[in-house]
């Protein structure tokens, strides 16, 4: 725990260092030495396997006791069995003594089922037992806690320990035995156990440190100097041949940020064209608004003709000279802060719809249809000029795709107005429904700019509306306009 404690300090340490004060240069090492994923993933992976060597260790001692303590008991066993060899089970002293030492014992007893009794003793004098040990009657629990109990001990105790001969189930055996020679075998055991520890978990650590840096440090290092040389320069292009084509969860990553990466790239080259427009917008936007000034002029003076015929027509060109100094205005405002703020009115919708087809008299050729479907009286409350400049771009992109008839449908729904452009052209290409509303990636048509449905979506998200493409086929193509329900939106 306080390994896992000391990596999660260093890591808070690294992480309050890591982010530069705002407009502080920014720092090149993020990592400091020594504490990168190599070096921790080699600790841990130390750490963890010798925890491992721990818990295993605990059972392999509480085995080694039980066996060098079997081992014991047969030793004394074949000590005792030397008395059957004699008459009256009597043996000289100095024998007697001599297999007690070489067992390591104090004293030796027999006893069988069928009332055998025999002893090996010697001039030992009476002894006193600190512990029993029954080796035939044991659990692995008590075998663990006798195994730490023992090479907890620093006082030297005798043990009484009794068992039955491997090979004689019928036939006890018991002796009294000094606890410090078992204790000084574990200890030295332990050593061993130890040190074949060590050397496994280096080995393992190398290995398992290995396998990790192959699989996971170095692809992660890879994508971190990506990362970083994208932040330094996001424009500069890099040779994407050596990204991983690994079929694992690293390999998508590299993947995905290689296709981040691109589209990040595209997305500020758009972005740089939209400011070098708005530039242009500003440099030619004077010198247009005197042209149609000086145009409006000129339609003021028809407004006055004598010709009934001019008269007629004079409004619709003041209208559109009007709104052409209005577009430009639009246009540079909205390059350089976004979509105009919406001016909300009321209005029929029928006139507008007649505005948008007397601005398309050059695609209504006679071939062509701009047809209404909605009640005479249906109004909305809405931007006129905003929504006029939606409705004609959808209009007049679905006739120069190809269609011959173009209606505009309208009807009140629970939620607000609900507007379709519907056409019968052959519909859009699957290149211009990828990026639809993308600025310079979503034309239609060879030549086109793709900024018309982007800036028709969001001058009517300005207004709290969608724009969304509904249906598209081979046989035309329809796009919703939805507003929200103000009070002025009605309906016959």
């Amino acid at each position: 725990m306080a390994v896992m404690e000391w990596f999660r300090q260093s890591g808070r340490k690294r992480a309050a260092g890591a982010v530069p004060a705002l407009g502080a240069p920014k720092k090149r090492d993020l990592i400091m030495p020594g504490f990168g994923l190599s070096a921790r993933v080699l600790i841990l992976t130390v750490i963890f396997v010798m925890i491992s060597e721990v818990l295993i260790y605990a059972p392999t001692i509480a085995r080694f006791r039980m066996s060098w303590l079997d081992s014991k008991l047969s030793s004394a066993h074949l000590a005792i069995m030397a008395l059957e060899a004699q008459p009256n089970y009597m043996i000289d002293p100095q024998l007697e003594l001599k297999l007690l030492d070489h067992v390591g014992a104090y004293l030796i007893a027999l006893h069988t089922t069928d009332g055998k009794n025999l002893m090996l003793r010697g001039a030992a004098p009476p002894l006193i037992v600190n512990a029993t040990i029954d080796l035939s009657d044991r659990s692995w629990t008590d075998d663990l806690g006798d195994a730490i109990d023992t090479l907890r001990q620093s006082d030297k105790r005798l043990l009484r320990v009794k068992g039955y001969a491997d090979r004689a189930p019928d036939t006890q055996v018991e002796m009294v035995i000094d606890e410090w020679p078992l204790h000084q075998a574990m200890i030295a055991y332990s050593w061993r156990v130890l040190g074949v520890s060590v050397v496994i978990s280096l080995i393992t650590a190398s290995l398992i440190f290995a396998a990790l840096q192959w699989l996971i440090i170095r692809p992660v290092k890879r994508v971190t100097r990506r990362i970083l040389r994208f932040r330094d320069n996001p424009e500069l292009a890099v040779d994407d041949q050596a990204v991983s084509r690994r079929s694992d969860e690293i390999g998508v990553v590299e993947r995905e940020l290689v296709d981040m990466e691109a589209q990040v790239r595209q997305a500020l080259t758009q972005h740089a064209r939209l400011a070098a427009l708005g530039t242009a917008v500003g440099k030619i936007n004077h010198d247009l608004r005197g042209i149609l000034a000086t145009a409006r002029l000129v339609a003021d003076r028809i407004v006055e003709s004598d010709d009934p015929d001019v008269r007629k027509a004079a409004p619709a060109l003041v209208r559109s000279l009007d709104r052409a100094v209005d577009l430009c205005s639009d246009t540079l405002n909205f390059t350089r802060e976004g979509p105009p703020k919406p001016e909300l009115s009321q209005f029929p919708l029928a006139a507008l719809h007649d505005e948008i087809g007397e601005s398309l008299a050059t695609q209504l050729n006679g071939s062509n249809v701009w047809r209404a479907e909605f009640p005479a009286d249906f109004a909305l409350t809405a931007d006129r000029e905003q929504l006029f400049r939606i409705i004609r771009n959808l209009a007049e992109n679905a006739f120069q795709a190809g269609a011959h008839e173009v209606c505009l449908v309208a009807r009140q729904e629970a939620g607000g107005s609900h507007l379709e452009v519907r056409d019968d052209g052959p519909g859009l290409p699957p290149k211009a429904l990828e990026n639809l509303f993308v600025p310079f990636r979503g034309s239609a048509r060879a030549g086109g700019t793709g900024l018309g449905l982007a800036i028709a979506r969001e001058l009517l998200r300005a207004q709290g509306g969608e724009l969304s493409l509904q249906r598209n086929g081979s046989d035309g193509a329809t796009f919703v306009l939805h507003l929200p329900q103000r009070p002025g939106n009605i309906a016959a």
